[in-house]
């Protein structure tokens, strides 16, 4: 049975950055696959099939393979590069302020990009610098770097919008405490912050937090990475699919972009691809039971406490 997707508005929203380098699509696209080889296939379909918001990451060790695609289909005449926002992500071995640029240019080239429009620091913790993605000890500890601070290397970030490299910048994987300290002493604000959240992670404090500063919120695992407990089988989100008649993947997506939060999904299966773009506007009362009839709340990676991402599975 073939798919055939229909759109309304709300699959083509987007998120104005408060630090007026454009506008960032509501509906991403993860480029983080099992099997990286697929990479250029899947990204191609992405694009084909309207998303126009791709999120890569130098830890993803795949990006040559996004650029290839996002070239493609820019030569092509199917894009201008300036409708394309691409994310991409400074890993944890390259906090230092002397390996931000290295790093950040080793990014563009293999994107084949002159700019970015958002760079992401991944996560909060810096890691010993060097080749090693997870530096660790004999033990098996990951090797952290005590002779660098967060707001150091936001200082490196910024000066790669000052030079006019990165539209804008952000933070990944953080909480809202980092976050706060972070926005108090910045020069030039995050524009955007990347954290996992869904219906059983709605972070409402955290979003709040960005709404007052004009700081834009991308939800990570929206539907939950298909972990128990399983967002997709949560009765409050089952019922009201019914009632709408889309799937609950897309009323889940649907909820994080009427409440002001863009998303990112990662498939390599076509129907996927398809499905989690056919969004619709969700009614009001669907809002209202998605925020206040669920009470499950459950984190599914641990990444904020290590700075090493990998998804747990919980039980109710």
């Amino acid at each position: 049975m073939s798919y055939e997707p229909i759109f309304d508005e709300l699959a083509d929203t987007r998120f104005t950055l408060n630090n007026g380098s454009g506008n960032l699509p509501a509906v991403g696209f993860g480029t983080l696959f099992e099997n990286p080889a697929v990479t250029t296939e899947v990204v191609t379909h992405a694009l084909q099939n309207g998303y126009r918001h791709f999120d890569c990451a130098e830890r993803f060790r795949n990006e040559e393979q996004v650029g290839i695609a996002l070239h493609a289909f820019i030569e092509a005449g199917k894009a201008r590069r300036e409708e394309v926002f691409i994310t991409t992500k400074l890993w944890n071995t390259n906090h230092r302020p002397e390996r931000v640029l290295p790093a950040f240019e080793a990014s563009c080239r293999r994107l084949q990009v002159d700019y970015i429009d958002c760079y992401l620091i991944h996560t909060p913790f810096a890691f010993q610098p060097g080749d090693d993605l997870y530096p660790r000890d004999v033990f098996g500890h990951v090797l952290y770097d005590s002779g660098v601070t967060l707001i150091e290397t936001w200082r490196a970030l910024e000066g790669l919008v000052d030079e006019g490299r990165c539209r804008s910048i952000g933070l990944s994987d953080i909480t809202l405490e980092a976050l706060k300290d972070i926005v108090a002493v910045a020069r030039i604000k995050p524009a955007v912050v990347q954290i996992e959240s869904h219906p059983y992670l709605p972070e409402w404090e955290l979003l709040e937090f960005c709404r007052q500063h004009g700081i834009i919120v991308v939800a990570f695992a929206p539907l939950g990475h298909g972990m128990a407990p399983n967002v997709l089988e949560e009765p409050v989100i089952t019922g009201i699919a019914r009632r709408l008649q889309k799937t609950p993947a897309q009323v889940a997506l649907a909820w994080s972009v009427q409440r002001g939060v863009a998303f990112l999904t990662t498939s390599a299966t076509l129907s996927h691809i398809q499905e989690n773009r056919d969004i619709s506007t969700l009614p009001h009362r669907a809002m209202q039971e998605i925020r206040q009839d669920i009470s499950t709340r459950v984190r599914f990676n641990s990444v904020v406490e290590t700075g090493v991402p990998v998804f747990i599975p919980q039980q109710k």
